[in-house]
Protein backbone atom coordinates (compact mmCIF):
# COMPACT_ATOMS: atom_id res chain seq x y z
CA UNK A 1 0.00 0.00 0.00
CA UNK A 2 1.46 3.22 -0.81
CA UNK A 3 2.31 6.06 1.98
CA UNK A 4 -0.27 7.68 3.35
CA UNK A 5 0.33 11.74 4.04
CA UNK A 6 -2.40 13.67 6.22
CA UNK A 7 -3.99 16.86 5.73
CA UNK A 8 -1.91 19.79 7.44
CA UNK A 9 -4.47 20.48 10.36
CA UNK A 10 -1.68 20.55 12.58
CA UNK A 11 2.10 21.56 12.48
CA UNK A 12 3.34 17.88 12.80
CA UNK A 13 0.55 16.15 10.13
CA UNK A 14 2.18 18.31 7.90
CA UNK A 15 5.28 16.19 7.39
CA UNK A 16 4.16 13.27 8.53
CA UNK A 17 4.30 10.21 6.38
CA UNK A 18 3.22 6.73 7.52
CA UNK A 19 3.16 3.38 5.79
CA UNK A 20 -1.28 2.41 6.47
CA UNK A 21 -1.27 -1.18 5.51
CA UNK A 22 -4.55 -1.95 5.50
CA UNK A 23 -4.66 -5.82 5.19
CA UNK A 24 -3.01 -6.14 9.21
CA UNK A 25 -5.22 -7.25 11.49
CA UNK A 26 -6.76 -5.27 14.12
CA UNK A 27 -6.91 -7.92 16.74
CA UNK A 28 -4.54 -8.46 19.44
CA UNK A 29 -1.49 -10.95 18.89
CA UNK A 30 -1.97 -14.96 19.61
CA UNK A 31 -1.37 -14.96 23.20
CA UNK A 32 0.05 -18.09 23.20
CA UNK A 33 2.86 -17.05 21.04
CA UNK A 34 3.92 -13.44 22.61
CA UNK A 35 5.85 -13.17 25.94
CA UNK A 36 6.76 -10.43 27.67
CA UNK A 37 9.85 -8.62 27.11
CA UNK A 38 11.87 -5.97 29.66
CA UNK A 39 13.94 -3.07 28.39
CA UNK A 40 17.64 -2.31 29.14
CA UNK A 41 17.59 0.95 28.08
CA UNK A 42 20.93 0.30 26.23
CA UNK A 43 23.19 -0.24 30.16
CA UNK A 44 24.34 -3.88 30.40
CA UNK A 45 24.39 -6.45 33.48
CA UNK A 46 26.56 -4.08 35.44
CA UNK A 47 24.21 -0.91 34.81
CA UNK A 48 26.58 0.85 32.51
CA UNK A 49 25.50 2.63 29.04
CA UNK A 50 26.81 0.16 26.41
CA UNK A 51 24.19 1.21 23.59
CA UNK A 52 23.89 5.16 23.96
CA UNK A 53 20.58 7.08 23.00
CA UNK A 54 18.34 4.23 24.00
CA UNK A 55 14.97 4.57 26.79
CA UNK A 56 11.88 5.15 27.05
CA UNK A 57 9.11 4.11 24.25
CA UNK A 58 6.05 2.06 24.19
CA UNK A 59 5.61 -1.11 25.73
CA UNK A 60 5.59 -3.95 23.87
CA UNK A 61 5.16 -7.94 24.21
CA UNK A 62 7.83 -9.80 22.27
CA UNK A 63 6.17 -12.32 18.65
CA UNK A 64 7.74 -15.51 18.59
CA UNK A 65 8.53 -15.46 15.55
CA UNK A 66 9.57 -19.58 13.75
CA UNK A 67 12.61 -18.83 11.87
CA UNK A 68 13.39 -22.36 11.84
CA UNK A 69 11.23 -23.38 9.24
CA UNK A 70 11.08 -27.26 11.17
CA UNK A 71 7.33 -28.03 10.54
CA UNK A 72 8.21 -30.15 7.41
CA UNK A 73 5.73 -31.46 4.77
CA UNK A 74 2.55 -30.28 6.70
CA UNK A 75 0.58 -27.00 4.70
CA UNK A 76 -0.42 -24.36 6.66
CA UNK A 77 -2.91 -21.45 5.78
CA UNK A 78 -2.54 -17.43 6.46
CA UNK A 79 -4.57 -16.78 9.00
CA UNK A 80 -3.83 -13.28 9.27
CA UNK A 81 -1.48 -10.23 8.63
CA UNK A 82 -0.24 -8.81 11.94
CA UNK A 83 1.92 -5.79 12.93
CA UNK A 84 4.98 -6.43 14.69
CA UNK A 85 6.46 -3.73 16.74
CA UNK A 86 9.89 -5.38 17.24
CA UNK A 87 10.72 -5.44 13.55
CA UNK A 88 10.27 -3.22 10.56
CA UNK A 89 8.89 -6.28 8.71
CA UNK A 90 4.88 -7.30 8.85
CA UNK A 91 4.58 -10.84 10.23
CA UNK A 92 1.87 -13.91 9.33
CA UNK A 93 -0.39 -16.06 11.49
CA UNK A 94 -0.04 -19.48 10.03
CA UNK A 95 -2.57 -22.26 10.72
CA UNK A 96 -1.15 -25.82 10.28
CA UNK A 97 -3.05 -28.82 9.42
CA UNK A 98 -2.79 -30.47 12.61
CA UNK A 99 -3.74 -27.15 14.47
CA UNK A 100 -0.42 -25.94 15.53
CA UNK A 101 0.10 -21.59 14.98
CA UNK A 102 3.05 -20.00 13.97
CA UNK A 103 4.50 -16.90 13.48
CA UNK A 104 6.46 -16.18 10.30
CA UNK A 105 8.06 -13.17 8.64
CA UNK A 106 4.74 -11.72 5.44
CA UNK A 107 6.20 -11.92 2.08
CA UNK A 108 5.31 -9.82 -0.59
CA UNK A 109 2.49 -11.59 -2.34
CA UNK A 110 0.89 -13.86 0.20
CA UNK A 111 -2.65 -13.05 1.54
CA UNK A 112 -4.79 -14.33 3.69
CA UNK A 113 -6.33 -17.46 2.76
CA UNK A 114 -3.14 -18.55 1.02
CA UNK A 115 -1.13 -22.15 1.67
CA UNK A 116 2.26 -22.17 2.58
CA UNK A 117 4.62 -24.96 3.35
CA UNK A 118 8.37 -25.64 4.12
CA UNK A 119 9.17 -28.91 2.37
CA UNK A 120 12.47 -30.64 0.97
CA UNK A 121 10.25 -31.00 -2.73
CA UNK A 122 11.11 -28.77 -5.49
CA UNK A 123 7.35 -26.11 -4.89
CA UNK A 124 8.76 -22.78 -6.16
CA UNK A 125 6.29 -20.76 -4.71
CA UNK A 126 6.57 -18.06 -2.36
CA UNK A 127 6.43 -18.40 1.17
CA UNK A 128 7.39 -21.83 0.80
CA UNK A 129 10.70 -22.74 2.63
CA UNK A 130 13.14 -24.93 0.80
CA UNK A 131 16.58 -25.78 1.20
CA UNK A 132 19.05 -23.93 -1.14
CA UNK A 133 20.18 -27.07 -2.87
CA UNK A 134 16.83 -27.30 -4.59
CA UNK A 135 16.30 -23.38 -5.72
CA UNK A 136 16.71 -22.75 -8.87
CA UNK A 137 19.88 -19.86 -9.55
CA UNK A 138 18.44 -16.32 -9.66
CA UNK A 139 15.96 -16.71 -7.24
CA UNK A 140 14.94 -13.97 -5.10
CA UNK A 141 14.64 -15.63 -1.52
CA UNK A 142 14.65 -14.18 1.85
CA UNK A 143 14.96 -15.05 5.94
CA UNK A 144 18.50 -17.62 5.06
CA UNK A 145 20.09 -19.53 7.32
CA UNK A 146 24.13 -18.93 8.37
CA UNK A 147 24.31 -22.46 9.78
CA UNK A 148 21.97 -25.63 8.97
CA UNK A 149 19.00 -25.73 11.56
CA UNK A 150 20.15 -22.46 13.33
CA UNK A 151 17.38 -20.61 12.06
CA UNK A 152 17.01 -17.73 9.35
CA UNK A 153 19.78 -14.51 10.30
CA UNK A 154 20.05 -13.31 6.59
CA UNK A 155 17.60 -11.41 4.86
CA UNK A 156 14.87 -10.59 7.44
CA UNK A 157 14.28 -6.53 7.11
CA UNK A 158 11.14 -5.17 5.51
CA UNK A 159 11.99 -5.06 1.28
CA UNK A 160 14.53 -7.19 2.08
CA UNK A 161 15.55 -10.09 -0.77
CA UNK A 162 18.85 -12.12 -1.53
CA UNK A 163 20.05 -13.57 -4.51
CA UNK A 164 20.65 -17.52 -4.77
CA UNK A 165 23.98 -17.17 -7.68
CA UNK A 166 24.13 -20.81 -7.52
CA UNK A 167 25.27 -23.86 -6.25
CA UNK A 168 28.16 -26.24 -6.43
CA UNK A 169 28.55 -29.00 -4.76
CA UNK A 170 28.12 -28.47 -0.49
CA UNK A 171 27.89 -24.59 -1.11
CA UNK A 172 25.27 -21.95 -2.43
CA UNK A 173 26.92 -18.70 -3.25
CA UNK A 174 24.43 -15.52 -2.48
CA UNK A 175 24.09 -11.79 -2.98
CA UNK A 176 23.02 -10.42 0.31
CA UNK A 177 20.84 -7.15 -0.30
CA UNK A 178 24.12 -5.32 1.11
CA UNK A 179 25.99 -6.23 -2.27
CA UNK A 180 27.95 -8.53 -0.06
CA UNK A 181 28.33 -12.22 -2.47
CA UNK A 182 29.40 -14.97 0.29
CA UNK A 183 29.52 -18.86 0.54
CA UNK A 184 26.79 -20.65 2.74
CA UNK A 185 26.08 -24.46 3.43
CA UNK A 186 23.50 -25.85 0.40
CA UNK A 187 21.89 -27.49 3.50
CA UNK A 188 20.65 -24.07 4.71
CA UNK A 189 17.34 -23.28 3.69
CA UNK A 190 15.52 -19.94 2.96
CA UNK A 191 11.99 -18.37 2.25
CA UNK A 192 10.88 -17.85 -1.52
CA UNK A 193 9.97 -14.46 -2.50
CA UNK A 194 11.09 -11.02 -0.51
CA UNK A 195 10.21 -9.66 2.47
CA UNK A 196 7.37 -7.50 2.30
CA UNK A 197 6.39 -4.15 3.89
CA UNK A 198 9.02 -1.92 1.46
CA UNK A 199 7.35 0.64 1.89
CA UNK A 200 8.55 0.93 5.51
CA UNK A 201 11.86 2.95 4.66
CA UNK A 202 9.94 6.06 2.71
CA UNK A 203 8.15 6.74 6.00
CA UNK A 204 8.47 10.19 8.02
CA UNK A 205 7.87 10.58 11.60
CA UNK A 206 6.85 13.76 11.67
CA UNK A 207 7.88 15.15 15.32
CA UNK A 208 10.59 14.41 17.84
CA UNK A 209 7.85 12.20 20.01
CA UNK A 210 7.26 9.69 17.67
CA UNK A 211 11.21 8.42 17.57
CA UNK A 212 10.64 8.64 21.86
CA UNK A 213 7.41 6.30 21.38
CA UNK A 214 9.95 4.08 19.56
CA UNK A 215 12.22 3.83 22.16
CA UNK A 216 14.82 6.45 20.39
CA UNK A 217 16.44 9.15 22.57
CA UNK A 218 17.69 12.16 21.20
CA UNK A 219 21.20 12.21 19.66
CA UNK A 220 23.43 15.58 19.91
CA UNK A 221 25.86 16.49 16.88
CA UNK A 222 29.37 15.63 18.03
CA UNK A 223 30.56 18.98 16.48
CA UNK A 224 27.89 20.92 19.07
CA UNK A 225 29.79 19.72 22.08
CA UNK A 226 32.97 21.00 23.90
CA UNK A 227 36.57 19.87 22.95
CA UNK A 228 36.32 17.63 26.06
CA UNK A 229 33.58 16.06 25.52
CA UNK A 230 34.23 15.29 21.80
CA UNK A 231 36.70 14.83 19.50
CA UNK A 232 34.75 17.15 17.36
CA UNK A 233 34.22 19.71 19.74
CA UNK A 234 35.24 23.05 19.78
CA UNK A 235 36.13 25.67 17.74
CA UNK A 236 34.95 29.40 17.19
CA UNK A 237 31.90 29.64 15.50
CA UNK A 238 29.70 27.09 13.93
CA UNK A 239 33.19 25.21 12.85
CA UNK A 240 33.74 21.88 11.52
CA UNK A 241 34.89 20.49 14.92
CA UNK A 242 38.01 19.67 16.53
CA UNK A 243 39.56 22.90 15.24
CA UNK A 244 40.60 21.94 11.71
CA UNK A 245 39.54 18.83 9.35
CA UNK A 246 36.46 17.20 10.49
CA UNK A 247 37.07 13.33 11.75
CA UNK A 248 34.14 11.39 11.98
CA UNK A 249 34.48 9.49 15.17
CA UNK A 250 33.35 8.55 18.39
CA UNK A 251 33.54 10.38 21.41
CA UNK A 252 36.36 7.74 22.11
CA UNK A 253 37.98 8.28 18.58
CA UNK A 254 36.75 5.21 17.12
CA UNK A 255 36.78 6.47 12.98
CA UNK A 256 32.97 6.46 12.05
CA UNK A 257 33.13 5.57 8.85
CA UNK A 258 35.33 3.68 6.38
CA UNK A 259 36.80 1.83 9.61
CA UNK A 260 36.69 -1.67 8.89
CA UNK A 261 35.37 -3.36 12.42
CA UNK A 262 34.94 -6.78 11.06
CA UNK A 263 38.20 -8.83 13.06
CA UNK A 264 40.59 -10.18 10.28
CA UNK A 265 40.96 -13.39 12.28
CA UNK A 266 37.23 -14.60 11.99
CA UNK A 267 36.77 -18.01 10.86
CA UNK A 268 34.09 -17.09 8.54
CA UNK A 269 36.16 -14.61 6.34
CA UNK A 270 37.55 -16.96 3.75
CA UNK A 271 33.62 -17.49 3.44
CA UNK A 272 33.23 -13.96 1.74
CA UNK A 273 33.89 -13.81 -2.16
CA UNK A 274 32.76 -9.63 -2.62
CA UNK A 275 32.54 -7.48 0.43
CA UNK A 276 30.03 -4.87 0.60
CA UNK A 277 32.09 -2.35 -0.62
CA UNK A 278 32.98 -3.99 -3.50
CA UNK A 279 36.32 -5.23 -2.70
CA UNK A 280 37.01 -8.94 -3.61
CA UNK A 281 37.96 -11.33 -0.95
CA UNK A 282 38.17 -14.73 -2.55
CA UNK A 283 38.50 -16.08 -6.24
CA UNK A 284 35.88 -17.77 -7.60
Amino acid sequence: MPIKAFRPITPTLRFTELNKVAELAKKRPERALTESQGKSGGRNNNGRVTSRRRGGGHKRLLRIVDFRRNKLEIPAKVQAIEYDPNRSANILLLAYADGEKRYILAPTGVKVGDTVVATNKPEFKVGNNLPLSIIPPATKIHAVELYPGRGAQLGRSAGNAAELVGVEGKQATIKLPSGEIRLVSAACRATIGEVGNGEHMNQKLGKAGRNRWLGKRPRVRGMAMNPVDHPNGGGQGKSKGGGGHLQLVSPWGQLAKGFPTRRKSKETNNLIIHRRNGRKLKKL
